[in-house]
C-alpha cells in the first residue's frame, strides 16, 4: 500500500476578500475530486490570507507509480488554471513500512 499526498501552494488573482477567495477555491477542489473521484482533497493553510491558499492532496494506491501519476496529473490541472498561480508544488510517497 503506497499514500501519496501532495501539497499546492497557491497564489490567487485578483481577490479582495475572503469571500472572493472561497469562489476560487471551492471551484477548484470541486473540480480536482470531479475529475479524481479516487483522491481526498482539502484546503489546508493560508486561511487567514486572501491572496494564498494551500490545497492538499491524498491518494491511496497499490503501486507508488499510480499514486504518482494521479498526483503528477493534479498538479498539472491547478497549474493550467488562469485564475491561479501555483507557487510551488511538494510530493511525498509513503509506503506501508514507513
Amino acid at each position: 500500500m503506497y499514500v501519496g499526498a501532495l501539497t499546492l501552494d497557491i497564489l490567487l488573482g485578483d481577490v479582495r476578500s475572503l469571500k472572493q477567495k472561497r469562489s476560487v477555491v471551492r471551484p477548484l477542489i470541486a473540480e480536482l475530486q470531479r475529475r479524481y473521484p479516487s483522491i481526498a482533497v482539502a484546503e489546508t493553510g493560508h486561511l487567514d490570507l486572501h491572496r494564498r491558499a494551500e490545497v492538499a492532496v491524498a491518494v491511496v494506491s497499490a503501486t507508488p507509480g499510480n499514486c504518482k501519476d494521479i498526483l503528477d496529473a493534479c498538479e498539472r490541472m491547478v497549474a493550467f488554471r488562469p485564475e491561479v498561480e501555483l507557487l510551488s508544488a511538494r510530493q511525498r510517497l509513503y509506503n506501508d513500512e514507513e
